[in-house]
């Protein structure tokens, strides 16, 4: 059976890698010249952190920066990434394909990214384009597909909030002493910017580390919401009530945030080694208070409350660091000619069933911010309730260059919905998560999501599954797969086969526990020298 399946996985990214269309550049719009792309990407940026989606949350942490592009072109409602964890959606962002099919499904002990294999950036490239990529990358391997790279490389490829460490195309290592990542990538983009051949069109990826754990905000917000508390979502104690994979998580607010991820400061005289415990202590549901009378739900407040300020605190640096770019585009005659977009890798919990973190099929986690504009293509001001997902984020950009759409890739342009209002697209969104036990012992699972209707299979250890309807019960606080109705639940079962079958992920439930099973090691384009050094 592992032979076998090693061999099936093979030939499908041998497919992937190798069954190239002909690319050819189509003639731009003769009145005007080609479009730029700047892709903006934060990494971990809920959707509710956005003040253009309208949260509670959002209303007391406004993003006026990156609200300029939806008031400026649109906000989509419906999109979705296809595996809720970094390095596999972004993987899945630049090939057009599942998870499955690039070979890039884990981040813990699920190898490096293929960089062989054809990927937008590189689609780009071969039509004109300079392109860069300069920020966060986490997949591993060098980036391909790009006249310029600057990335960071240390922690695991995470890259730190202070004294971040970059890789320049591949070769030359450079380590910053003073500047908070998110000013360092700031003022990398201008400067690429400034210096690029002006005679060509670019495609930039502009990529921050934050709001990633553990949320170190840049010192000129550090008082930032000091003067009031956020109110905390209705699902913060959640119980978990008739989700029993939901019940198994570690990724509670009041049970897994470490020392480390509310700034407390190890006890002076320990070892490097001995301190690095201590500050992770919590991780795995280890109690603890920082002092003697705070217990209970006092102390699972006092932990919301440091979580979510430091979160939204990063992500101020974000939205200044937009309003940077934005700024540059407007005052270099470069607005009319420029697509921008801002999304996430993910969505991310901000306390909803009294959870950080990501991976699960709900909501939250599922569901991505984008944002994009451009006065040429899109009518300012513009919502759409259309069903996206990430696998679609590349060959909507191409579409929009006027770039021949690869049609070997599992995505699809939806540049259509900008210019056809009886547009009709997809009916039904799909995904799958690979990961476990690590980070947060979330149960492997796939489902399939309609405009009303998500069904869910945790499938590792459990053999369980969940249904809900978002109409009546927007929060997912209700399973009701043993009370609906035959009818109802044989029709989503069908059309999620349907996509399973479409998508090439029809493998039997010990195939995929396999995938979770298989331990491929990560080499990182980090040296040595750095390592775990900060």
């Amino acid at each position: 059976m592992k032979h076998f399946f090693n061999f099936l996985i093979f030939n499908v990214l041998f497919a992937s890698c190798n069954s190239q269309t002909d690319i050819k550049n189509q003639s731009p719009n003769s009145e005007s010249k080609p479009l730029n792309i700047v892709y903006i990407m934060a990494d971990d940026h809920a959707y509710q952190a956005i003040s253009a989606y309208g949260s509670e949350i959002s209303k007391l942490a406004p993003t006026p920066n990156i609200d300029r592009i939806a008031v400026g072109g649109a906000i989509m409602n419906s999109v979705f990434c296809t595996n809720s964890i970094c390095g596999p959606s972004r993987a899945s962002i630049l090939t057009g394909n599942l998870s499955h099919v690039n070979g890039f499904y884990k981040n813990v002990n699920g190898g490096d990214f293929d960089g062989s294999q054809q990927t937008f950036p590189k689609i780009f490239q071969e039509n004109g384009y300079q392109t860069a990529v300069i920020g966060k990358w986490h997949l591993g391997t060098t980036p391909t597909g790009f006249d310029y790279s600057k990335v960071l490389v240390n922690w695991g490829g995470q890259g730190t909030y202070f004294h971040p460490q970059f890789s320049i195309n591949g070769k030359e290592k450079v380590k910053e002493k003073n500047r908070h990542s998110t000013k360092v990538i700031e003022d990398d983009c201008i400067d690429w910017l400034s210096s690029r051949d002006t005679t060509k069109p670019f495609m930039l990826m502009y990529q921050f580390k934050v709001p990633h754990r553990d949320w170190r905000p840049d010192s000129i917000y550090h008082d930032l919401y000091s003067d009031f508390d956020f109110p905390e979502p209705s699902t913060f104690n959640d119980e978990y009530g008739g989700r029993i994979a939901a019940s198994e998580n570690m990724m509670e607010i009041e049970n897994h945030l470490n020392r480390r991820d509310l700034k407390l400061i190890a006890p002076s005289g320990m070892s490097r080694r001995d301190s690095m415990q201590w500050l992770s202590y919590g991780d795995n549901g280890q109690f603890w208070t920082p002092n003697d009378t705070l217990q209970g739900m006092e102390l699972k407040k006092w932990k919301y409350q440091k979580y979510i300020k430091d979160y939204l605190r990063c992500i101020a640096g974000v939205d200044r660091a937009v309003g940077t770019l934005l700024d540059y585009l407007d005052s270099n005659g470069l607005t009319e000619n420029t697509v921008v977009v801002y999304t996430s890798d993910q969505g991310f919990y901000l306390g909803e069933h009294g959870w950080f973190d990501k991976r699960w099929m709900y909501e939250e986690s599922f569901k991505m911010p984008f944002l994009v504009k451009n006065p040429r293509l899109i009518k300012p001001g513009t919502k759409s309730n259309e069903l996206i997902m990430n696998i679609d984020f590349g060959a909507t950009l191409l579409d929009f260059a006027g770039i021949e759409v690869p049609k070997n890739i599992q995505g699809k342009s939806f540049k259509a919905v900008f210019e056809n209002d009886n547009f009709i697209g997809r009916d039904a969104v799909y995904y799958h998560y690979y990961e476990y036990p690590k980070w947060h012992k979330v149960q492997p699972h796939y489902g399939i999501r309609t405009s009303r209707y998500k069904l869910i299979h945790f499938y590792y250890s459990l053999d369980t599954w969940e249904l809900y309807d978002l109409e009546n019960d927007p929060n997912e606080m209700n399973n009701i797969y043993s009370e609906a109705s035959k009818e109802l639940i044989e029709s989503l079962k069908s059309r999620l086969a349907d996509l399973k079958k479409e998508y090439k992920d029809d493998f039997s439930i010990e195939e995929m526990k396999l995938m979770t099973d298989t331990v491929i090691q990560r080499v990182y384009n980090e040296p040595s020298k750095w390592k775990n050094k900060n």
